[in-house]
């Protein structure tokens, strides 16, 4: 068998077992995955629509970043998976956590505070009623 064929093989067999719900990734969020997950827990099980009207008046920082992962898992839902977007809900959302950035914050008689800058990786996974 040569090597090409393997590699041809493989990736259909990739292909075949790929997860056919809609999905959207944002990696490397600048916020704690805590705060995320405050903001994902509103719209899990709402409808994509519902879920996008949630987020947009939503105060939180959060809120904002998730709008704009949700509505990329829609355009994916539509474009590359041809699904009508009235019919999608929000079936999974997962948020975890992602690298933190350590910084120094000098402190009274010479100490040093160490300053943790959390960052998360959100998905949005969506499926039709």
């Amino acid at each position: 068998m040569a090597k090409g064929h393997r590699s041809q093989v493989k990736k259909q067999r990739n292909i075949e077992n790929k997860d056919k719900r809609p999905q959207a990734t944002a990696k490397y969020v600048g916020i704690p995955a805590s705060k995320a997950k405050i903001v994902l827990d509103q719209i899990v099980g709402k409808d994509a629509k519902t879920a996008a009207a949630l987020l947009q008046y939503n105060p939180r920082l959060a809120a904002t970043i998730i709008g704009k992962v949700l509505k990329s898992a829609m355009a994916n839902a539509e474009n590359n998976l041809g699904m009508d977007v009235s019919k999608l809900y929000v079936e999974e959302v997962i948020a975890g956590q992602g690298s933190t950035l350590k910084r120094v914050r000098p402190r009274a008689q010479g100490r040093a505070y160490k300053i943790l800058k959390r960052s998360c990786h959100i998905s949005i996974i969506l499926n039709e009623r």
